[in-house]
């Protein structure tokens, strides 16, 4: 089940706004003290994609103060592991015998078994984060090692880490793609990109599973797909030069998947064209908009669209679209 939640305080009275941010976030996150400079009129937001054992979470708040302490682990504690993506601002926080700040593009992890303080600011405007929690018996790394990583800024913007940013990110985005089967999935893919960067910092990669390996590499291999879209040059073998693999490997990476490497680039390619179609205020001719996407050849466009999607471009672009369904819960 993939369950979206989204909340924002603006559409309550002034009075109310941060009581009730800290009776949700209390109920969404983990039970914690806040205080505020800016109690008075709290302007914040919250949207919530529950994919069962994992939840992602992207936040938007003024600056507050934020305290776990140990009276309010004994009353509720998950055992839980969470993780924040900072986007905007920074967020200080001692935690785990550490006293530690992390800026805009890292990842800081804390355990909702053990107390924090913790202090988010932005100036000017609100802070941003991505969050993300799960069980911590979910991580095949050892608690002992993984302990060691907790309040302890770790890079977002660049190899591994910037791999689960996007990752996080792409979840918040697309929310309205998916299908009750995609939480399970979704879920398990974060779940891998998080130890990949944990066992990264710890140098102990060589002792993670071997599909938690494989799917992290795919992730790899479909962001350097969906980077070079736009080039028609886009092979299988150029893929896997990109991404330093041997064709065979990529071939035997795709094999467990529903879709061949040049039926995902297919698919992908035809995805994004399909969203320039279907937005009202593109006046873009469609065979601009095929070669914007890779298709060089307007009559082989037409043909693999047609059998993707039962019509014409021109067809699905002027309003004949099949009506698009949400099958997971919005609350």
């Amino acid at each position: 089940m993939v369950t979206i939640t989204e909340f924002g305080t603006v559409d309550l009275a002034r009075d109310e706004r941060f009581a009730k941010w800290c009776d949700l976030t209390a109920d969404t996150l983990v039970p914690s003290m806040l205080r505020s400079d800016h109690e008075d009129d709290f302007r914040a937001s919250l949207r919530v994609v529950d994919l069962g054992t994992v939840q992602v979470s992207a936040l938007i708040y003024p600056s507050l103060v934020t305290s776990r302490p140990a009276r309010l682990i004994r009353k509720s504690d998950p055992e839980g592991l969470q993780m924040m993506l900072n986007l905007r601002g920074g967020h200080r926080m001692i935690h785990g015998g550490r006293d530690v700040t992390s800026t805009t593009g890292e990842i800081l992890l804390y355990d909702t078994s053990r107390p924090w303080d913790g202090w988010a600011h932005a100036d000017p405007g609100p802070v941003q984060g991505i969050h993300l929690q799960l069980p911590r018996t979910l991580m095949p790394l050892k608690a002992n090692r993984l302990r060691s990583l907790i309040a302890r800024p770790l890079p977002g913007t660049e190899g591994v880490g910037a791999l689960l940013a996007g990752y996080l990110r792409q979840i918040i985005a697309d929310t309205h793609s998916y299908t009750p089967a995609d939480g399970s999935r979704l879920a398990s893919v974060a779940v891998d990109l998080l130890t990949v960067v944990c066992a990264h910092q710890l140098d102990a990669e060589a002792a993670l599973p071997p599909e938690t390996h494989r799917r992290a590499l795919l992730v790899r291999v479909r962001a350097f797909i969906d980077r070079h879209l736009a080039d028609p040059g886009l092979t299988p073998a150029t893929v896997a030069a990109g991404c330093q693999i041997s064709l065979r490997h990529l071939h035997r990476l795709f094999g467990e998947e529903d879709l061949t490497v040049a039926a995902w680039i297919r698919q992908r390619r035809l995805d994004r064209c399909r969203r320039e179609l279907a937005d009202p205020e593109s006046v873009q001719p469609i065979s601009a908009i095929a070669t914007r996407w890779g298709f060089s050849d307007p009559a082989h466009f037409s043909r693999v669209f047609r059998k993707a999607h039962g019509m014409s471009p021109s067809d699905y672009q002027h309003g004949a679209r099949p009506a698009a369904g949400h099958t997971e819960p919005i609350v």
